[in-house]
C-alpha cells in the first residue's frame, strides 16, 4: 500500500521505492471515487516499466470526464473501464490487455473470449458500451468548461461555512467532483439533511454503501476520528445547472449546522 500526501495524489518518488524485487504487479486509481484526485498514471506507469514491473490502472472514474485521445495515454499494459460511469448500461465493463500480455483466466468451463473468459457474452450490454463510449468518451459528458466553474463556485460556498474542510486536490481533481468533510456531526445525519431539501450526495464510494467505517480515503489524508465519518460528496453532471448550485449554497448552511446541533447558521468563519 502507499501513501499519498494531503490531496490523495501518490508521489513517483514513493512508488520506485515501494518497488522490491518480488513485485509484479503495480495497480493505481487514475481518479479517485470519492474525493477526484487524478493521479499521475502515465509517469508512475513509466517507473513500473524501468523496473519491468506491470502496471494497471483503474480508470473507471475516469472515463468520460477527461480527454481521452488513444488507450496509451495512460502508459499502462492493463486499463479498466465500467460503461455506467459515462451513460452506458450496468454490468458492462471492458479490461484493455497490452499485447502479448496473456493474463490467466479466473472463469473456466467455455472457449469464450479466446479463452480468456468463459460465459456467453452480454451482446446487448456490449453494443450499449461502444455507443457510449462513441458519444460520451471522447467529447466528455462531463464537460470540464461547463462543470468547472460549478464546482469552483460549490468549493468556494463550503469554505465559508465553520467547520466545513474541502477535501482532494484543487489543481488535479475530476472536475465534477466536491468532496468535504464536517466538524461535529455525521455522513449520516448530513445526507438526510440534504435530502429532506430535495438535495442529491453521497457520503463517498457507492462500493461501502452501508458500512459505517470511516471512509479510507479520508483517513489516507490524515483525517482521522470523526472527521473520516462525515465525509460528503456532490457529483455533478451533464444536466446540472448553476440554479442548482445556487440552490445548495443556499441550504448547505442550515442543513450543516441543524446537523451540528446548533440553532443558528454561521457561515463566515
Amino acid at each position: 500500500m502507499l501513501p499519498v500526501d494531503g490531496e490523495g495524489l501518490v508521489s513517483v518518488e514513493s512508488l520506485e521505492q515501494a518497488i522490491r524485487s518480488d513485485t509484479i504487479l503495480v495497480s493505481i486509481m487514475a481518479a479517485n471515487n470519492e474525493i477526484g484526485t487524478i493521479q499521475p498514471v502515465a509517469a508512475l506507469a513509466a517507473i513500473c516499466r524501468k523496473h519491468g514491473v506491470l502496471f494497471h490502472t483503474d480508470a473507471v472514474q475516469w472515463f468520460g470526464k477527461e480527454p481521452f485521445s488513444d488507450i496509451h495515454q495512460f502508459n499502462a499494459d492493463l486499463v479498466s473501464i465500467c460503461s455506467h460511469k459515462f451513460h452506458g448500461p450496468k454490468g458492462a465493463g471492458a479490461l484493455f490487455v497490452r499485447s502479448p500480455l496473456l493474463p490467466d483466466p479466473l472463469l473456466f468451463g467455455g472457449g469464450h473470449e479466446n479463452e480468456r473468459r468463459a460465459g456467453t457474452e452480454n451482446l446487448a450490454a456490449i453494443i450499449g458500451l461502444v455507443a457510449a463510449l462513441e458519444r460520451f468518451v471522447r467529447e466528455p459528458v462531463f464537460a470540464r468548461r461547463l462543470l468547472e466553474p460549478l464546482t469552483g463556485r460549490l468549493i468556494s460556498a463550503v469554505e465559508t461555512i465553520k467547520g466545513v474542510q474541502f477535501v482532494g486536490s484543487r489543481t488535479h481533481r475530476l472536475a465534477n467532483t466536491v468532496s468535504f468533510v464536517v466538524e461535529n456531526t455525521d455522513s449520516i445525519a448530513l445526507l438526510a439533511g440534504l435530502d429532506l431539501q430535495g438535495i442529491c450526495a453521497s457520503s463517498g464510494s457507492a462500493c461501502s454503501a452501508g458500512s459505517l467505517e470511516p471512509s479510507h480515503v479520508v483517513s489516507a489524508l490524515g483525517l482521522g476520528g470523526t472527521l473520516a465519518n462525515s465525509l460528503v460528496r456532490f457529483s455533478l453532471g451533464r444536466d446540472s445547472s448553476l440554479l442548482d448550485v445556487e440552490q445548495v449554497e443556499r441550504l448547505l448552511p442550515g442543513i450543516i449546522h441543524c446537523a451540528q446541533g446548533l440553532d443558528n447558521p454561521a457561515v463566515s468563519r
